[in-house]
């Protein structure tokens, strides 16, 4: 038996298999780099919730400066005569004889 080899010619086709798969990778990842979720367009998404958040937390913060301050007029060592006065007046709803009482309804001008 003889030994023969046979060789084949390659397919224009094989030398294009590797450039064209890298390629389609390289596009997957340049895609999602500019519309992904943390992409460029994504970025301004972040931004803006980032901003919407920081406005959230100046009021809330104001809002925790308000009630603290508040609180420590009713702290005993530092108790405001008028802040217990107040406080005494709205929990049991009394006034003074010669003062005069304005009713408004429920919710209106409250913090």
């Amino acid at each position: 038996m003889s030994a023969t080899t046979r060789q084949r010619k390659k397919s224009i086709h094989r030398r294009f298999v590797i450039p064209v798969a890298a390629s389609a990778v390289l596009a997957y990842f340049a895609f999602h780099a500019v519309n992904g979720e943390f992409g460029t367009a994504g970025r301004e998404r972040i931004e803006q919730q980032v901003a919407a958040l920081e406005a959230e937390l100046r009021v809330l913060t104001a809002e925790r400066e308000h009630i603290a301050t508040r609180v420590s007029l009713l702290r005993p060592e530092s108790l405001d005569p008028d802040m217990v006065d107040e406080r005494a007046r709205a929990n049991l709803n009394v006034v003074h004889v010669n003062e005069l009482a304005i009713l408004r309804p429920a919710g209106a001008g409250q913090r």
